[in-house]
């Protein structure tokens, strides 16, 4: 009887009874319910629910304006924070960029209870800015994560190209425009992806800051709650057929970036 004979892809058995029990076959069991109706019957009346129902519709608009908003704000405030961090000659900038990731050790639910009291003293009544608390609710909480991996593209990137600029004859401002911001184009890319995605579907801040709109993952939980397990399905489907377009869509920045080292999350 010959021994166990140990190799490179006996690593790789536990990830992939991993893979095939808890991705692969729930997935297959949500494709089932999505396509097939309460006598088990295949049918595509929950996919053109969702396109004809100005109910989900809505929904994924004010998702993805949601998600839009919360990018762009996220964006305006951690680029030129993990510019200053990576650019600037602090000594104590490694400091500076743990004080950004300290909120991200501390328990999601204790953050937004605390937010929420802040706004309450602000606003007095917060049902009067769901909308916008909403938007300092998603901030707050996937702020770190985009400015992480625009810091590290910053920081790895070789300076050499901006002293070549400026030895052109170029500005500040202009090399900043033509070498700093391309280059760190990858690390935006990253920070984007990890930002806009989950925005799209975190319904915990809406209903921890007092906003009783619907996103995506709040309509996809009121369809389960209410046992319709076909049409939640479908809205699974179809949110999880936008994730993978986006991530389709800058798959090549996002390879880009990894070869960089940029992707620290």
């Amino acid at each position: 009887m010959r021994g166990f004979q140990f190799s490179r892809k006996t690593l790789g058995i536990p990830y992939a009874v991993f893979l095939l029990v808890f991705v692969a076959v729930p997935l297959a069991v949500l494709v089932f319910y999505a396509f097939t109706n309460g006598q088990g019957q295949p049918t595509l009346a929950n996919l053109t629910g969702f396109f004809t129902s100005a109910y989900t519709l809505g929904t994924l608009a004010y998702s993805f304006a949601v998600a839009v908003v919360t990018t762009a704000v996220c964006l305006l405030i951690a680029y030129p924070t993990a510019y200053i961090l990576a650019a600037g000659k602090m000594k104590r900038r490694t400091l500076l960029l743990l004080l950004f990731l300290m909120p991200m050790w501390i328990n999601f639910s204790l953050r937004l209870t605390a937010l929420k009291e802040i706004l309450s003293l602000l606003e007095g009544n917060m049902a009067f800015y769901p909308f916008l608390n909403t938007i300092i609710g998603m901030t707050y909480d996937f702020l770190p994560f985009m400015i992480l991996p625009i810091y590290t593209t910053l920081s790895r990137m070789d300076l050499s190209l901006i002293e070549a600029a400026r030895d052109l004859g170029a500005g500040e401002w202009e090399a900043f425009l033509k070498v700093t911001l391309p280059l760190s184009v990858p690390g935006i890319v990253s920070g984007v992806s990890m930002v806009f995605l989950p925005s799209m579907t975190n319904y915990v801040v809406l209903e921890m800051l007092y906003n009783s709109t619907y996103i995506m993952g709040s309509l996809i939980g009121s369809y389960f709650a209410a046992y319709d397990w076909h049409g939640g399905s479908m809205i699974a489907l179809i949110l999880l057929a936008v994730i993978c377009l986006f991530t389709i869509a800058t798959g090549d920045s996002m390879r880009e970036d990894n070869a960089r080292g940029g992707v620290l999350l």
